[in-house]
């Protein structure tokens, strides 16, 4: 019996995790939510890089979706490089990090709170720097992440600031959904896609592929195509639905492979009609949605909310790309030229 890599014993590890964040990091969750109600912040700055950089992208949608409050990126090198001086008086800044030790991203948000903002961090290491130069910590509760390849703390990443967003908003909808979420990650994880693994196998390494979602399932598509690039050295692009046909679909020939992460929301019968329009083009279309007919449908499983969905399809995607990454002979555990914590300054 084949010895499990400990890229795929983590993403098992995923509903767990889940679990013990929802129950273990409750209390932080609620301080940190009380101190933005009391702020009231105008926007929302992020300040991550990497996988945790699409999961602030995620949490963008989610915090523009259910608070109305804007969300901006800012590069750390701002700080760290160019030591220019945010003006986030009236904000709050977000910082996420797995180890909380990139020293760019530690100095940002140094910057940030000694510019006034309401400073939350993110890491998986509560006694972090990242951690000490934030006012408020939201541990990610995930337990040791060995693989190089971030996965089950990128899902616990989302899941913390869901829990934050859902409890600022004081949206009941999405905090039921999380409290649902560790055994719809259970089944979720159990799903590996092998018609695509079929597919991608002998024919993604030379001609790249595209990646495509909307919205919040955008940001986990970002996050699908770092995957590709880091466990299975494939040249994967990350588009929106909406963006795909503004010149990157003249590369799409014959075959070229494509995968939609479609969420059940306002945006999946757009991204169904793009995905029928490449399939008719002869792209190698497959999507996660029962609309899709040319285009081929993925397994999934719903989980009754817009923002809880894109959770569940980046835990099946990992399942899927550990299995191929296998499949084309390449240990997902030690990605070459990579290693676990990156430093930037």
């Amino acid at each position: 019996m084949r010895e499990k890599t400990h890229m795929q014993r983590e993403i098992e590890e995923i509903p767990e995790a889940v679990a013990r964040l929802l129950d273990a990091g409750r209390s932080a969750i609620d301080e940190a939510a009380d101190a933005l109600k009391a702020r009231a912040p105008r926007l929302l700055a992020t300040v991550a890089r990497g996988s945790s950089d699409h999961a602030a992208t995620f949490l963008k949608y989610a915090c523009e979706l259910l608070t109305g409050v804007p969300v901006a990126s800012i590069g750390p090198s701002i700080a760290s490089v160019y030591g220019a001086k945010p003006k986030l008086a009236d904000a709050a800044c977000l910082g996420i990090s797995q180890s909380g030790q990139s020293p760019d991203i530690v100095q940002m948000m140094r910057a940030a709170d000694e510019a006034g903002a309401a400073t939350i961090a993110i890491t998986n290491d509560p006694g972090a720097p990242l951690a000490r130069s934030a006012r408020h910590v939201l541990p990610m509760h995930a337990g040791p992440e060995i693989s190089v390849a971030a996965t089950k703390t990128y899902v616990t990443s989302l899941v913390a600031g869901l829990a934050l967003i859902a409890r600022w908003a004081g949206d009941r909808a999405l905090l039921a959904a999380l409290d649902q979420l560790p055994a719809q990650l259970a089944l979720a994880v159990a799903l590996d896609w092998p018609e695509l693994r079929a597919e991608i196998t002998p024919t993604a390494g030379a001609c790249g592929m595209f990646v495509l979602g909307r919205g919040p399932s955008f940001a986990v598509a970002g996050e699908a195509a770092l995957k590709f690039k880091e466990t299975c050295r494939i040249q994967a692009e990350p588009f929106s639905s909406a963006e795909v046909l503004h010149g990157p679909v003249a590369v799409v020939g014959e075959g070229f492979p494509v995968l939609a992460l479609i969420s059940r929301d306002a945006a999946e019968s757009g991204i169904v009609e793009i995905c029928e329009r490449l399939a008719a083009q002869g792209a190698a279309v497959f999507g996660t949605s029962e609309r899709l007919k040319a285009a081929r449908r993925l397994d999934f499983v719903p989980t009754g909310h817009a923002l809880t969905d894109p959770v569940s399809l980046i835990a099946s995607f990992y399942a899927f790309v550990e299995k191929l990454a296998r499949a084309r002979g390449i240990d997902p555990d030690t990605p070459r030229h990579l290693k676990k914590v990156t430093e930037t300054v």
